[in-house]
């Protein structure tokens, strides 16, 4: 059989659908390139197609999450699913053929080349639009590549990033696979700039309301996440601070209710950026395994221990998500089937905007006392009279725990996973994926990562 390079393909999957069914008419599977990119309409249809990819299960559609919750579960959650794949993340024995790692490194790589695909056909799209699709095919292929550089390379934070390997950077179209297609990976530090790169240009070219699609502040939001793990705390605030006054702007703020933001049909009031899913697009994985049988989901996938839980005041909202079911605590945040995936709340934005300050000494937009007692008095817990940067922190965990957190936040703050007796650092390489082994033998330049035979 002839191998290939799953970064070189081009797929047009499934559009993603919502209430809009207008703005979403079904596409092509898969469509000849002059044909795609030869019209505004055709470029706009091929843009739908990297949203697609990028809502999918293997990616923002519940699997980048579990990842992170599975990898940094901290003898605070467990898997107990009959699923390998996820078994091998939680007990950080992945193996190079582990069938989720290699579904999201290809899911990703699509939609960055769809997403490359619309950049080279900008001149076809209408002019008064054309600054928007350029943004939205940038914060896309941005997002990808902050996706798969933490998953798939040494954090930013482990030794030299000029020299640490990263992901290939692939910025031009692959239409047809030659010898030129077996690609070399890029440093940590050559693929943290292109993200940067991408995102700000998608910032500055993106507007404050786009439906539910990429908007400015969106953008934003990301680019805050990146300078986390950079440690640039100065640039993760401003970042913050604008994505936080683009969207309160706009009606953004946070739901009363702490869990009011949970299992939603349409985006919450503090929503920033979901996947849609509904009885059209189902697809969830974080409600697939972390909900109930009841609820439509399977057996209970993943159990809430106690060590979790007893992190929480006896008086926090927060608890309230927690039920025991199945012989086990488990978290409500996914319970209910045909609800959105929520990839950032407005929550998280005031969180970083108040550890950016405090480890900067300022206080653009608000004190990080202010920040955090925003966070604490909506769960009904009392206001801090001082704040450190641990209890920040803590208030981070607590409030984004079980949403895809977990071990980004270990990575860039130099902490540590215990799982039993055994506890890894977040520079050990078993906390890092391995180049899938499909790519491995389709490429010949691809360099394996420590800990995986390579």
């Amino acid at each position: 059989m002839k191998k290939y390079i799953i970064t070189g393909l081009i797929s047009l999957t499934a559009i993603f659908s919502s209430c809009d069914d207008q703005l979403f008419q079904t596409p092509f599977q898969s469509i000849d390139q002059n044909l795609a990119l030869n019209s505004d309409a055709n470029v706009k249809s091929v843009l739908i197609g990297a949203y697609g990819e990028m809502r999918g299960v293997s990616l923002y559609g519940g699997r980048l999450q579990l990842f992170s919750e599975m990898l940094g579960a901290n003898s605070e959650v467990r898997w107990e699913g009959t699923f390998n794949q996820p078994r091998e993340m939680f007990n950080k024995q992945i193996f190079v053929n582990n069938s989720f790692v290699e579904g999201t490194w290809a899911a990703a790589y699509r939609a960055i080349n769809i997403s490359n695909n619309v950049l080279s056909a900008l001149d076809v799209v209408n002019e008064a639009d054309r600054a928007r699709i350029e943004g939205e095919a940038l914060f896309i292929r941005g997002s990808m590549y902050f996706e798969l550089i933490k998953l798939y390379a040494q954090p930013f934070t482990s030794g030299n990033t000029t020299t640490n390997l990263g992901v290939p950077l692939i910025l031009t179209p692959t239409r047809a696979i030659t010898e030129e297609n077996f690609v070399s990976r890029n440093t940590v530090a050559e693929v943290y700039q292109q993200i940067l790169d991408d995102l700000n240009r998608a910032e500055s070219l993106l507007p404050p309301v786009n439906s539910f699609l990429a908007r400015n502040y969106v953008a934003a939001a990301q680019l805050s996440r990146v300078y986390l793990q950079m440690e640039s705390f100065a640039d993760a605030r401003d970042a913050a601070n604008r994505a936080i006054n683009t969207a309160t702007t706009n009606g953004k703020s946070l739901v009363p209710v702490f869990m009011n933001a949970f299992n939603t049909d349409n985006d919450s009031q503090e929503d920033l950026f979901t996947i849609q899913v509904n009885t059209q697009d189902p697809a969830n994985d974080m409600f697939l395994f972390y909900s109930l049988p009841q609820f439509g989901a399977r057996g209970g996938d993943v159990a809430i221990l106690s060590q979790h839980i007893a992190q929480y005041e006896a008086d926090d909202d927060r608890l309230d998500q927690f039920f025991f079911d199945a012989g086990e605590e488990r978290t409500a945040k996914w319970r209910d089937q045909f609800k959105n995936v929520k990839v950032i709340r407005l929550a998280e934005l005031y969180l970083t905007r108040a550890e950016a300050n405090l480890r900067e000494g300022t206080a653009i937009g608000a004190t990080p006392l202010e920040d955090v007692n925003r966070i604490r008095t909506r769960v009904d817990l009392l206001p801090l009279l001082s704040v450190t940067v641990a209890d920040i922190l803590r208030e981070r965990k607590l409030e984004l725990a079980h949403e895809g957190h977990a071990i980004h936040d270990v990575k860039r703050t130099r902490g540590s996973v215990t799982e039993g007796n055994t506890t890894y650092q977040f520079n050990d390489p078993r906390m890092v994926f391995p180049i899938p082994q499909r790519e491995m033998d389709a490429n010949p330049n691809l360099v394996q990562n420590q800990g995986y035979g390579g």
